[in-house]
């Protein structure tokens, strides 16, 4: 775990307090996402630097990831400040003494004592593994124990930062260059052909070569949902559940922005966010559409005419564990959100017009999103066929190990292939 700068005493009490006060805002608010309440705090506090906001960042964002832990050492009921005061101790090697320095009023001395002499060799597993019982419990009968917690470690590390270079402006290696001269260096993404990796989360978003729309941050598991729908120049092309638009950006850049694509969501305020990156990428053949629910008229109007479809479907998001840990400890009604995907990926099929394909995908770890949902789609609509994920990415001249399913399916897990978990299957539908 990355260790933060351990600030001099003047700076220690304000940093603890703002990561004590977050984290408990977030905590007791968790229905909304810890990144939005971030970015409120941040844009409340005007006064804090940069290096003030990374600390109570890291921080919070430790705490989220390790909170089961955290409260194994503190107990269930720990404040937000018992919180911040144990992960410190435990994971960035703050002593009694800086504790007591920042303000923390609990006993400094007995959390050290209790973190030095625990064995964790006997923690249990959902502490060892900071995983919620209902997520632990299904890893283990998909994948064992031994791989859940390999799966664990992985889901409780940082992201990086990947990118995704726009290749309507740019090539890969002169992006890099750019990033470089730029004084943010990057290395190409294993995986994907499109991709930038830094280790260093630091904001690219002022950057010359981001406002020149060289290139989106976009990870590298998300990137490949785009190439294995293979969009081609002049078709028509559907992103159903489009969001703030990343794959749609890719797509358009897949179909050199020519076609058309439309970018369907029921989000407004989101696809709204899509606007202003069109236009920094160069795009200009993309509709955005804000549509009631997946039976809209608008979008019956494009039944059986869509040469391709991608459905990112809403999910329960635990394949994005490492940038989101909050999502953890929220409340999933997994029966409604899987209703909510076989809702979608049936509007979704009708599109489809013969020999057009539709790629299914979430960034989940659970077959009840995954495997299930598209088995019971293909007994009702025998119409559709998988076309295997490792074919297509042959074509494309990428080979990724142990990334393909029995059933043909992309696979992509944090421990094995250094992306976010990600499900995706290519569907097509007869010719006649």
């Amino acid at each position: 775990m990355k260790k933060l700068e351990n600030p001099p005493p003047a700076l220690r009490g304000a940093q603890f307090r703002q990561a004590a006060g977050l984290l408990g805002l977030i905590m007791r608010h968790s229905e909304k996402p810890a990144d939005k309440h971030m970015e409120t705090y941040f844009r409340q506090q005007k006064a804090m630097g940069v290096r003030d906001r990374g600390f109570v960042a890291e921080t919070v964002y430790g705490c989220l990831r390790r909170r089961r832990f955290l409260e194994y050492l503190a107990g269930e009921n720990a404040s937000s400040d018992t919180l911040v005061a144990v992960y410190l101790l435990a994971s960035q090697g703050w002593s009694a003494r800086a504790l007591t320095d920042a303000g923390f009023a609990g006993d400094a001395n007995g959390l050290v004592a209790r973190t030095r002499t625990l064995d964790k060799t006997t923690l249990p597993l959902a502490v060892r593994t900071d995983l919620p019982d209902w997520l632990l419990e299904r890893l283990l009968v998909q994948l064992g124990e031994s791989e859940t917690v390999t799966l664990a470690d992985a889901l409780n590390q940082p992201a990086p930062l990947d990118l995704r270079v726009n290749t309507l402006k740019a090539d890969r290696e002169t992006v890099a260059q750019h990033l470089a001269g730029e004084g943010f260096p990057a290395e190409p993404t294993p995986w994907s052909p499109l991709g930038l990796r830094r280790r260093e989360r630091l904001s690219l978003f002022t950057s010359a070569t981001f406002k020149a729309g060289l290139f989106e941050v976009q990870d590298e598991g998300s990137q490949l949902l785009g190439l294995l729908l293979e969009p081609k120049r002049r078709e028509m092309v559907v992103d159903f559940c489009a969001g703030a638009g990343g794959k749609t950006l890719h797509l358009g850049a897949l179909m050199a922005n020519s076609g058309t694509l439309y970018a369907l969501d029921i989000a407004q305020k989101r696809l709204e966010e899509l606007k202003p990156r069109l236009k920094r990428a160069g795009l200009d053949t993309v509709r955005v559409v804000a549509i009631a629910h997946e039976r809209d008229a608008r979008v019956q109007r494009l039944h059986g005419k869509i040469d391709r479809v991608l459905v990112d479907a809403p999910c329960s998001g635990t394949g994005t564990l490492r940038r989101n840990p909050d999502i953890k400890w929220r409340t999933i009604n997994l029966e409604d959100i899987t209703a909510i995907q076989q809702r979608i990926l049936i509007a979704a099929a009708a599109l489809v017009k013969p020999g057009g394909r539709l790629v299914y995908a979430t960034c989940s770890l659970l077959r009840e999103e995954n495997e299930d949902i598209v088995h019971e789609f293909l007994v009702r609509h025998p119409a559709f066929r998988v076309l295997p994920a490792e074919e297509i990415m042959a074509r494309r001249h990428i080979q990724i190990p142990g990334a393909y399913s029995a059933d043909g399916a992309l696979r992509l897990y944090p421990h094995r292939h250094g992306t976010d978990g990600f499900y995706a299957i290519a569907l097509q539908k007869t010719a006649s």
